[in-house]
């Protein structure tokens, strides 16, 4: 899609849609929101619904930054401790790794 074909106002509601729906625990959408709409945020010139629109763009990039630094502080610790963790942690994976932890 071709946001220069795009008026305003769809522009709005598309990255509200795509703000909303990063709370699905879909943070992906929230990268994809940040990325696509930054030039209409931050470079376009002013128009209406630039104000929300980088609201929208603002808020998604914080919440994908703050769901990555979940993500890598979780890995982190479950690889760390997944041994300790006994059969908890085993009942949490995927694959069960033999051998002598």
């Amino acid at each position: 899609m071709d946001l220069n074909k795009v008026n305003n106002d769809q522009k709005l509601y598309l990255c509200r849609s795509y703000y909303l729906g990063g709370f699905f625990f879909l943070p992906f959408l929230w990268i994809v929101n940040g990325v696509w709409f930054f030039n209409d945020a931050f470079r376009n010139t002013p128009f209406d619904e630039q104000k929300r629109i980088r609201q929208y763009v603002l808020q998604s990039i914080v919440g994908a930054v703050i769901w990555i630094i979940v993500l890598i502080t979780w890995v982190i610790i479950f690889q760390t401790n997944r041994s300790d963790w006994g059969y908890v942690a085993d009942r949490m994976s995927f694959t069960i790794p033999t051998g002598i932890p």
